[in-house]
């Protein structure tokens, strides 16, 4: 079984900015390439911080309406004695959560969901960055077709991995759901055979009807002798 890696679903062109990059050149890279966040590395590449749209607006969420009326009645940053943030440095969050190009996308999902994050940069063993996933890139599997659900569930799950006899379970999809029926010699295999299954890459969902000759997860059944 393989599963798909951060690299072959993550965007490989990186648009990155430096610490000392305007909050003005930064709006006008995020519409430009049509993106929502930029990485921002040092000198030597290696990633500091990212700057994201939230970090923009949050920078601005303190200004009055076109009419006039504040927000809130909490005193302005400025009036706190902080800096107002004009560059990547001031606005970036960091350190940045990141992700590894050999990361599967199941920890590369839970990593997004645990750190509340849109999409990650993708940083070298050297903690450059080499690419951007993003949870649409994460969704890309789910476009697989049918046949290569199938066929990967036959040859790799059943076959190569179970040394399931061919005849042993049968396999249709319909849009990325999945049915197993058929007949395996112990109960316990069945578990196996739908964790297997389902986590094939664009496994919808899993429906199985599969009968067994032995329950040996009963207690109070003789074993086959």
């Amino acid at each position: 079984m393989r599963h798909r890696t951060v690299f072959e679903v993550m965007t490989h062109r990186v648009v990155t900015v430096s610490p000392g990059t305007p909050f003005k050149e930064i709006v006008r890279l995020l519409v430009e390439h049509d993106i929502s966040a930029v990485p921002v590395v040092g000198e030597d590449r290696r990633l500091l911080g990212v700057v994201s749209e939230a970090d923009l607006l949050r920078d601005t969420s303190e200004l009055p309406d076109l009419e006039g009326r504040w927000a809130g009645v909490r005193l302005l940053s400025r009036e706190r004695g902080l800096p107002e943030a004009e560059t990547a440095a001031d606005l970036m969050t960091s350190p940045a959560v990141s992700a590894r190009p050999g990361w599967n996308l199941v920890e590369t999902a839970r990593t997004m969901d645990r750190k509340g994050a849109k999409r990650l940069p993708v940083i070298d063993e050297t903690g450059r960055p080499v690419g951007i996933v993003s949870r649409t890139d994460l969704l890309r599997p789910f476009l697989r077709g049918d046949t290569a659900i199938r066929e990967e569930i036959e040859h790799d799950v059943l076959g190569d991995t179970l040394c399931l006899a061919p005849d042993t379970l049968r396999v249709s999809v319909d849009d990325g759901v999945v049915t197993l029926t058929g007949r395996v010699e112990e109960r316990a295999d069945i578990p196996v055979i739908v964790r297997l299954c389902r986590s094939v890459d664009g496994v919808v969902a899993l429906h199985q009807s599969i009968d067994y000759a032995y329950d040996n997860l009963a207690l109070d059944v003789e074993p086959p002798r």
